[in-house]
């Protein structure tokens, strides 16, 4: 088995715990917002349908008039421009979301990842256990030296 240095959790873990927190908040703002977003679509839905006939005949002579060459070259170029924007802020939020992760998890999980530590390292000092066991068994097997007979005495007769 591998020896473990580190005791620091891996960043990806922290990022799902500050991930799962943040939405967490927002979820909780989500009944506000749906009732926001409700009422701002009924307006808007009121306005758009007095002004739909007048700008569907705008919108058919802006058709006809452009230039959807050009069009494609410019969403090419923001295409990737924009790519390299949104790959920079994932980086960032990723980073925010490692920094929230461990906010969340907070020091009981790394205090508790010591004592797993601790507890395999005291499971792999079993060969040194089994040596002094070795060793204890090898001193018994070891041949005992004999005791000495007592000299025989003569017996006299009585």
């Amino acid at each position: 088995m591998t020896e473990q240095t580190k005791t620091r959790i891996p960043a990806p873990l922290y990022a799902a715990a500050g991930a799962g927190d943040l939405a967490y908040q927002q979820l909780r703002k989500l009944p506000a917002v749906l009732t926001e977003l409700s009422d701002r679509a009924a307006s808007s839905l009121k306005v758009y349908n007095d002004q739909a006939g007048s700008k569907a005949a705008e919108l058919r002579d802006k058709a006809n008039t452009t230039d959807f060459v050009a069009i494609r070259d410019n969403a090419a170029t923001a295409a990737n421009a924009l790519a390299q924007v949104a790959q920079e802020r994932a980086v960032s939020l990723y980073t925010a979301l490692v920094a929230r992760g461990e906010r969340v998890v907070g020091t009981g999980v790394v205090e508790a990842a010591d004592v797993v530590n601790s507890d395999i390292e005291t499971t792999e000092e079993p060969k040194a256990v089994e040596a002094a066991v070795a060793e204890a068994k090898a001193v018994e097997a070891a041949p005992k030296p004999r005791k000495r007979a007592k000299p025989a005495t003569p017996k006299t007769a009585e």
